[in-house]
This record gives structure tokens, sequence and C-alpha cells, in this order.
């Protein structure tokens, strides 16, 4: 698929939950967030519905987020109906990890190929306090859970958060002795579109973008920092792809109506 500015587009993330098991502060606000009525979240059979569709118009590769994808009940379930779609080449998952030491074997059994950990801090005490509740040994041992289940590569993304340059080289040794390859992402705020390339990735490049979005109430949003969406419950999904692709904005401004936690980065 080809939008109005000649960018290929192959690639949607699909957000399958706004809940999530950590309260990062980058991500969520400390008084709490409005989360989702559990009737408006998307059934796996309707989001499979929509991948399908999307796969046979020129989608390649799927990346499942959330909040935290894995608190989604039976979410290997919903790994392997995707995998069995004929054309789709690449699907990945992002995690903060938690869980990956009780899923991380059915995962790559279901078919997942591809995970993405997010880790900012090897520093504990750092850790808890970047996530507000978050155990950094459970982290590390999502980590080796996805390295004994084959998952390879495995890439780490961190956010950077203006820490001391000594942590930011423990990180990189930490992962270049565990064989994970580290991502650094600049904090965005996406009220003021502020955002930046990804350092070892190719997000926040806007004049090669090729990814839509599907969140988890059934929206699809064309870019991160827009406020443009279109539901498929209410449009039917060829038209929702359709005009979140003829829509689709030459660069990010800015999204005033939605949140990272809710969204999927």
């Amino acid at each position: 698929m080809l939008d109005r500015f000649n960018r290929h587009i192959n690639y949607l993330r699909i957000s399958v939950t706004d809940r999530c098991n950590l309260r990062c502060t980058y991500c969520m606000p400390a008084d709490g967030i409005q989360l989702m009525r559990h009737e408006d979240i998307l059934s796996f059979e309707e989001i499979e519905a929509f991948a399908r569709l999307a796969i046979a118009k020129g989608i390649t590769k799927i990346r499942l987020t959330g909040g935290e994808p894995l608190i989604r009940k039976n979410i290997s379930e919903l790994v392997r109906r995707l995998a069995a779609i004929e054309g789709l080449e690449d699907l990945a998952l992002t995690t903060n990890g938690l869980l990956l030491p009780q899923f991380a074997t059915e995962l790559k059994d279901a078919g997942l190929q591809r995970v993405n950990i997010s880790l900012d801090t090897i520093n504990a005490d750092r850790y808890r306090q970047i996530t507000r509740t978050g155990d950094l040994n459970a982290v590390l041992a999502g980590i080796k859970a996805a390295q004994q289940a084959g998952f390879d590569p495995i890439k780490i993304n961190c956010v950077l958060l203006g820490e001391p340059d000594d942590e930011v080289k423990r990180l990189k040794d930490f992962c270049s002795d565990n064989d994970l390859q580290l991502r650094f992402i600049h904090q965005m705020d996406l009220q003021n579109g502020e955002f930046s390339k990804v350092e070892g990735g190719e997000g926040g490049n806007c004049s090669r973008c090729n990814r839509v979005r599907l969140l988890a109430n059934g929206d699809v949003k064309p870019c991160l920092f827009s406020d443009l969406a279109y539901n498929i419950g209410q449009l039917g999904h060829q038209q929702a792809l359709d005009l979140a692709i003829g829509n689709k904005p030459r660069s990010g401004t800015f999204n005033k109506s939605g949140e990272f936690y809710n969204i999927g980065g």
C-alpha cells in the first residue's frame, strides 16, 4: 500500500490492551488513568479479521503492543491466529518482560518471531523509581527466558531520561555482554509534538514511516503524533484502513487525544 506521499505502508502495530502491570513515570500520570471499558476492547476474532484484511492489502509485519500485551488473557492464542495468516512475514511483540518467564516458550511455539523488551536502567533502585512498582530481577529473568526460548535477536528498548553517563554505559555493557541489541528512544511528548528518531531503530523518521496502528478500541491511527483515528466498528475494516492510509500526514504534529499507555508507542 502506498500513501499519498508514496511511502510504502507495510507495518501494522496492534495494541491489544491499555492495561499494564507497571506505572512508568513517562507513560502513566501519577494520579492514574481512565481505562477503556472491557466491552470496548476488540476481541481476538476482530483483531484477526482486521489483520487478514491488512495483510491482503500489503501489510507484511505486525507488532503486538499494549499497555502490556502479556497481561491480555490467552495472548498466545492471538499470536497463533496471526502467525497462521498467509503473507505475514514478521510477527513481533514489545513487552516489559515481567511475564516472559511464564509465556516465552508458549509464545515462541505459537509462532512469535521476535521480542523487544523495555529496560531503561540496570540499577535496581532507579528501575523501581521509574516504574513505580517494578522489580529489575523479574525483567532480567524475562530476558533469560526469552533467550532460552530461542528468540533471536532480542532488542532492548531504553527511553533516555537524562541518566548519568555511567548508568548508560552499564546498560550498554550489559546488552553487549548478553548479546542484546540496544535501542535508545528519546523521551517524547504527544501533547506538544516532541519526538525524534530512535537510535538503533527506524521509528521517528517521518519521511520513511511505513506504519499504521490498530488500537485496542478499534481505532486505526495513521500516525502516533496525530489526532486522526478511524474506528473499524463505526466505519468497517476496509474503510477505516483506507482512510488511515489515505490521510496519513506527511509528518507528525501533536496528539491531544491519546496517551502512550493506550497507543503502544
